[in-house]
């Protein structure tokens, strides 16, 4: 996932297959840091599980926080949060499928299009490493 470009990009062995638009955490310049910042981590993470019965169009769990994560929060004493995840757009939407992914409306999840969430479910292994970057 690139930030900057609102793009999660799937690659197989090395080659990029296919490029996906996104939407971020309502803060999306930096690290999570703390529950409740509204960012989109960054780093190196997994996908572990899927959610069918998400307040989402389905959810596919990553990785946050990972050890580093959380040695950084509690450091200062803070929560790092947790339960960032990759979904489609909400069970009972209020606006329209374009209005939700020109926005970054989440609270620190990355949101795709619902048809496009289950073309990267096809794609994807448990397991799968997935990079978030600036």
């Amino acid at each position: 996932v690139e930030k900057s470009k609102r793009a999660l990009m799937f690659f197989e062995h090395g080659q990029l297959i296919k490029t996906y638009k996104v939407s971020l955490g309502q803060n999306p310049k930096g690290h999570k840091e703390r529950q409740g910042d509204n960012r989109t981590p960054e780093g190196k993470y997994y996908l572990t599980w899927t959610n069918d019965r998400s307040k989402f169009y389905k959810s596919l769990h990553v990785t946050y926080p990972n050890d580093e994560d959380r040695k950084r929060a509690w450091s200062k004493g803070i929560s790092p949060g947790g339960d960032i995840k990759i979904h489609g757009l909400p069970n009972k939407p209020v606006y329209g499928e374009d209005i939700y992914m020109s926005l970054n409306w989440t609270n620190g999840c990355i949101a795709m299009r619902n048809r496009d969430l289950d073309d990267l479910l096809s794609r994807v292994n448990y397991q799968t490493p997935i990079y978030i970057i600036p």
